[in-house]
């Protein structure tokens, strides 16, 4: 966990180092912003069916998606990055979150190439995990920034949170005291969606957690649980967030924990060969 004020923008600081469970992985969209600090061979990210695979040699910033993103990694992959909340990668940002809505960008677009080429030298020479994770902490509180609006996004964000995306907008920007239109634009800038998509995003992944893949599922009650219509919407929201209807996502996570029991990835990450 990292330190104030880091702690009000980013989840956890992780390491990351060994054989991935599967050469390739799809994340499906979740409630954050991810920043990964590669430190090994470069690894491949493709973010939809429609997009082009990129290889990231350095690293990378995710904003909060829209969509599934396809990992593709290294026989070995190792690196440290941070989990972030979503407003918290704005401080972070010289950009506005929107232009980097799924289309992950390298560290080096973010930071320039000296810094980012300094940062993992450091990182490198460090005595252990836990020295770089206070490396990568001390380099992201160096370059913490005043960011405007970011306290009406991160209130308005941590309410939609609370109620696992089941507000009503409207209520937030009354209570707020902005308008629409304001708080949409301010998400994007900082966020990279609109406060509707993030609380989309947030009753998806509250669902998706509450399934456990070594049991039955009732859909129906699971579908109606989490506030959906019918379960031709729920079934027509997991397509749009993973592709896969969910009975194949069962599946595909069943797959996952049959092949690597307790693996530290499971839980959102599915193999995608």
């Amino acid at each position: 966990m990292p330190r104030p004020p880091l702690d009000g923008l980013i989840d956890d600081l992780y390491y990351l180092e060994g054989t991935p469970p599967y050469a390739r992985l799809t994340l499906p969209p979740m409630p954050g912003a991810l920043l990964i600090v590669n430190l090994g061979e470069p690894f491949r990210i493709r973010g939809g069916t429609d997009v082009e695979t990129a290889e990231y040699a350095d690293g990378c910033v995710v904003t909060t998606p829209t969509r599934a993103f396809e990992f593709g990694y290294p026989l070995r992959t190792r690196s440290v990055g941070a989990h972030v909340k979503p407003w918290g990668v704005a401080p972070f940002l010289p950009m506005p979150a929107a232009e980097l809505c799924d289309r992950p960008v390298t560290l080096e677009q973010v930071w320039g190439r000296p810094a980012v080429a300094g940062l993992r030298d450091r990182l490198a020479a460090a005595d252990g995990p836990h020295e770089m994770l206070t490396v990568l902490e001390n380099e992201l509180v160096r370059r913490l920034r005043e960011t405007t609006g970011l306290g009406l996004v991160r209130h308005t964000s941590s309410v939609i949170a609370a109620t696992t995306g089941a507000v009503a907008i409207g209520d937030l920007t009354t209570a707020a005291g902005v308008s629409s239109t304001h708080l949409a634009q301010r998400f994007k800038e900082l966020v990279g969606v609109t406060p509707k998509r993030l609380a989309r995003t947030h009753r998806f992944a509250a669902t998706v957690f509450a399934i456990d893949p070594a049991g039955p599922v009732d859909w129906g009650d699971l579908a109606g649980g989490a506030g959906y219509f019918d379960q031709a919407h729920f079934g027509h929201e997991f397509r749009a967030f993973t592709g896969l209807t969910p009975t194949r996502y069962v599946e595909v996570r069943r797959r996952f924990l049959r092949e690597h029991p307790g693996h530290v990835l499971d839980g959102w990450s599915l193999p995608a060969d």
